[in-house]
């Protein structure tokens, strides 16, 4: 009788231990603002992601692309999940040259004409900062992401993220114009997560200070190109 109620016992903890632990919605509000004061729409450019501890592949993506035209990068902030590659068509009627030289993808695509596409695989998770050695007003963002789990806030920046696997790990809300705001979490396996509230301070210029492509100033080369150098 003993030997059956331990079989017993034992059985239960094995169908329990095999058992998926249920997934969470994590849910929250991203409030932006410039000088203490809240910045309109500004909460629904950032990008929301959670990395658990123990890390979850993230989805296969197809079909990304960062369009050029009418002088700027389609979508301005893109994000890629690690090993995607993305393309850069150009649709405008000029030259293009969309290059970076960000740490964890530096590439350079040379020029490219109207309707020709360039292409770069991103493996490394981090902001990839695209410019165009033609245009100095042209910034992008590849944000190369090694998790499945990332959102972008709504327009009055209320945001959810689905499916979290109960356990530890980082929650991160980036924005171009922000200091990365991260914070701890541990996932319960109730399901029962309270909203979190992030604030971010927008203080980074829009088109950030950068050279061209060999180290040069924009404006120099300009300059030496007016004196016929």
């Amino acid at each position: 009788m003993r030997t059956a109620r331990l079989t017993a016992c034992h059985l239960a903890l094995m169908v329990a231990a095999a058992a998926p632990l249920a997934a969470v919605d994590l849910t929250g509000h991203v409030e932006a603002t410039v000088k203490g004061r809240p910045a309109p729409g500004q909460a629904g450019l950032a990008v929301v992601y959670f990395e658990p501890d123990r890390p979850v592949p993230p989805a296969k993506a197809g079909g990304l692309q960062m369009v050029t035209q009418r002088k700027e990068f389609s979508p301005r902030v893109l994000v890629a999940p690690k090993g995607a590659t993305v393309e850069f068509p150009n649709r405008d009627p000029i030259l293009h040259n969309a290059f970076s030289v960000s740490e964890p993808q530096p590439f350079d695509l040379g020029l490219f004409g109207q309707g020709e596409v360039g292409r770069v695989t991103f493996e490394t998770p981090g902001v990839v900062r695209v410019f165009c050695n033609v245009h100095h007003d042209m910034v992008g963002y590849v944000l190369v992401l090694d998790t499945p789990f990332y959102t972008r806030p709504d327009g009055r920046g209320g945001f959810r993220l689905r499916g979290l696997p109960p356990g530890p790990g980082t929650l991160t809300v980036w924005h171009e114009q922000a200091e990365p705001w991260s914070r701890r979490l541990e996932i319960p396996r109730d399901g029962a997560m309270p909203p979190i509230a992030v604030d971010l301070a927008l203080s980074k210029p829009r088109i950030p200070p950068h050279l061209d492509k060999f180290g040069r100033s924009y404006l120099q080369r300009r300059r030496d190109r007016y004196r016929g150098h």
